[in-house]
């Protein structure tokens, strides 16, 4: 049988990871993740003097979750679904869980005393997952082909 060396069979593992859709759920996550911070500060110190803040999130958060439609639809779910149906999809599951991290750092917070630190990143693990299993199912979801 043929050795591979270590080197060539680390890139074929990663290769073989960004196979794996949540690998690049992930890898896109934190690219988003820059991108929307970015684009917000970007927008608030170039506008911020002259437009109310919950016009310049506004504006970032259009900007934001289309980058993050984009690079999921094409990079980690790389569907071939009708594009203005899974934007509008998008945009569902962006409020879920805005809503569940909302309430769960409310409850964490409020009802239960977890420091802020604590109940942020438990808020953020779970939005994550939940927003994974939303886009997976819902957004970017296979059709299966029914016809004979």
């Amino acid at each position: 049988m043929n050795k591979i060396p270590h080197e060539s069979r680390t890139l074929q593992q990663l290769i073989s990871d960004l196979d794996n859709d949540k690998i690049r759920y992930l890898i896109a996550g934190a690219w988003n993740t820059i991108f929307g911070y970015v684009s917000g500060l970007s927008i608030y110190y170039a506008v911020g003097d002259h437009v109310h803040v919950v016009f310049v999130a506004l504006i970032a958060n259009v900007l934001a979750i289309t980058m993050a439609f984009l690079t999921y639809k094409i990079f980690v779910f790389r569907s071939k679904g009708n594009w203005l149906v899974e934007y509008f999809r998008a945009y569902v599951v962006y409020g879920a869980t805005a809503v569940l991290g909302i309430g769960l750092l409310w409850i964490l917070v409020d009802g239960a005393n977890v420091p802020f630190w604590l109940a942020q990143g438990l808020a953020i693990f779970i939005t994550v997952v939940v927003s994974y299993i939303g886009h997976s199912r819902f957004t970017f979801r296979r059709q299966e082909n029914s016809g004979p």
